[in-house]
């Protein structure tokens, strides 16, 4: 790969201000300052640095970000701030949520280029299963959980004009919050319009708050705070499979 189009993944600069940027022997390959942009470089071997910081070449990126309240799943938005935004010391081109949090609802997301194993997570006939953290206004009975690990009519139709259940989900009950209200944990591994709170309707309840715990094999880190984000670690891409 030219070394000007190296840089240039890494939004450095245009074209014509890396060529300058180079002729001012800021970059360097492995230890000795370059300055001709059409040189040839080995992305994936080449230790290739900037400014004394070295950029390591990926062809996807994967980040981890503890989704806030307040915050939209999408990448751009004239009035809300967006997930992207969270990562403004990242070079965001080209990144998208797998999937989407409601503006109220918080948790974990996962943030990629990687259109394949965003289809991989999402798409319902691979199973993935999302567990979510469930605040409700009242207790659920038996009766309740076993409808909604059956499946729940949420007001969606096939095109047959057929009810649109929802697919079988588990209930694990938990504890009670801090302020005393039921807390359980919902596996699902569908991911329509907001699905977690109709269901809960559907049995007559009401979802007080929700936090996306897991998703697939990847795991909210417990470390980050609302807000924060991390990339992946080998071992969550290799689980991922990728």
């Amino acid at each position: 790969m030219r070394l000007d189009k190296f840089l240039g993944l890494f939004d450095i600069g245009t074209r014509k201000q890396i060529k300058e940027y180079l002729k001012n022997g800021r970059c360097s390959v492995n230890g000795e300052v370059v300055t001709k942009p059409d040189i040839h470089v080995d992305e994936n071997n080449d230790e290739i640095s900037f400014d004394g910081k070295t950029l390591r070449y990926s062809k996807y990126h994967y980040y981890m970000l503890y989704k806030p309240q307040g915050v939209v799943s999408a990448t751009t938005d004239g009035r809300n701030t967006t997930v992207l935004d969270l990562l403004q010391e990242e070079n965001v081109k080209g990144l998208s949520p797998a999937g989407r949090l409601d503006i109220d609802t918080e948790g974990l997301l996962l943030l990629t280029d990687d259109g394949g194993l965003i289809h991989r997570l999402l798409s319902p006939k691979k199973h993935v299963d999302k567990v979510y953290e469930v605040h409700l206004r009242k207790d659920l009975s038996d009766k309740d959980i076993e409808s909604l690990e059956k499946g729940v009519n949420i007001g969606d139709t096939k095109d047959n004009g057929e009810i649109d259940y929802t697919l079988p989900a588990r209930v694990v009950r938990m504890d009670v919050d801090d302020e005393n209200r039921p807390v359980v944990h919902l596996i699902i591994h569908e991911g329509r319009f907001h699905q977690v709170k109709r269901m809960m309707e559907a049995v007559g309840n009401e979802v007080l708050f929700l936090k996306r715990l897991s998703m697939g094999p990847l795991i909210l880190d417990e470390t980050l705070e609302p807000g924060e984000y991390r990339q992946l670690t080998q071992e969550e891409l290799k689980q991922l499979g990728v």
